[in-house]
């Protein structure tokens, strides 16, 4: 069972309640696999998706998900909600409460939102990216995808590669790898991976092409354009010849290796067209793979909250 009704971050799970989200997310997955995907299970639950930063992978799969499993989906509009008038996020779902909601699937600019949230209302709070902190479903979906091509996770060697400072996309992958045992290399220019990261128990590396051929699988993060804007980055050009997955660093990789990406990926900076589409990208994997975990933490949430009562 879920250890509490919301779901915030990886870094606050045990191993086995993280392996146990795994686990009904790989049941699933087979089920989006069925002619028949469609269940009763939150039949009687009502999910808000509130989305204050753009979004497409992310917002499709929750509502994806949330519909698969029979719940009632309401979907926010920023930009003609009361919020555009001034409203605070809280007393949005405070006033959706009263309409009788369960689930809140939060995606925001600013980090901690959720925790702050979580602590404030009665509906369960699911974190789908909060500022630069975690973004917990998508690091469940890519330990998924990497358990699904290798089962076992110690002694795997991934490598995170980008812009690690502003990323939750990191963040929540690091716990989650580190809970389950992988050897994590965060990967980038100095800019965008200060020493502090060593504290989270993995090994910084300032070029790639070193540690690339030891590497079981690589997970390049999207580079903001505004980052060349902030002198973080000299330019994109210089970025992909120093840490881009191309056709000549694919033939460096392990013959077992994987390349992964959070998506949108920008085509020519952290990967070529090549990369993309070549045998080792399972980034539409990933996607898929989405879905189900999400299903998993909607489920698994569902049931602590009616036990709860």
């Amino acid at each position: 069972m879920f250890p509490s009704r919301h779901f915030i971050g990886i870094e606050t799970l045990s191993r086995e309640e993280l392996l146990e989200i795994l686990s009904l997310g790989a049941k699933y997955r087979l089920l989006l696999d069925q002619d028949d995907k469609n269940l009763t299970d939150l039949k009687n639950c009502t999910v808000a998706n509130l989305f204050f930063e753009n979004s497409t992978r992310t917002r499709f799969s929750f509502e994806l998900a949330e519909r698969r499993l029979g719940a009632t989906v309401i979907n926010f509009n920023n930009e003609s909600s009361s919020s555009a008038k001034g409203e605070t996020v809280l007393d949005t779902i405070k006033n959706l409460e009263v309409m009788k909601i369960d689930m809140v699937v939060i995606r925001h600019t600013l980090s901690g939102i959720c925790n702050m949230l979580s602590r404030s209302v009665q509906a369960s709070i699911i974190n789908a990216g909060e500022g630069t902190h975690e973004h917990p479903t998508q690091a469940l979906l890519d330990v998924l995808s990497l358990q699904q091509h290798f089962n076992e996770f110690k002694g795997l060697s991934v490598g995170i590669i980008g812009d690690i400072l502003h990323s939750r996309v990191a963040r929540s992958l690091v716990f989650a790898l580190r809970l389950l045992g992988a050897n994590v290399h965060l990967i980038g220019p100095k800019t965008l991976l200060p020493a502090h990261f060593e504290r989270f128990g993995v090994t910084l590396h300032h070029q790639l092409d070193p540690i690339l051929p030891e590497l079981d699988a690589t997970v390049s993060l999207r580079i903001q354009m505004e980052r060349m804007e902030s002198g973080y980055l000299p330019s994109l050009i210089e970025f992909h010849k120093a840490y881009g997955i191309d056709e000549r660093r694919i033939g460096k990789m392990k013959s077992h290796a994987i390349i992964m990406h959070p998506g949108p990926v920008n085509r020519g900076v952290e990967l070529s067209h090549y990369a993309v589409d070549s045998e080792k990208s399972i980034i539409l994997d990933q996607v898929t793979n989405g879905v189900a975990v999400r299903m998993a933490v909607l489920k698994m949430i569902y049931e602590f909250r009616s036990s709860s009562l």
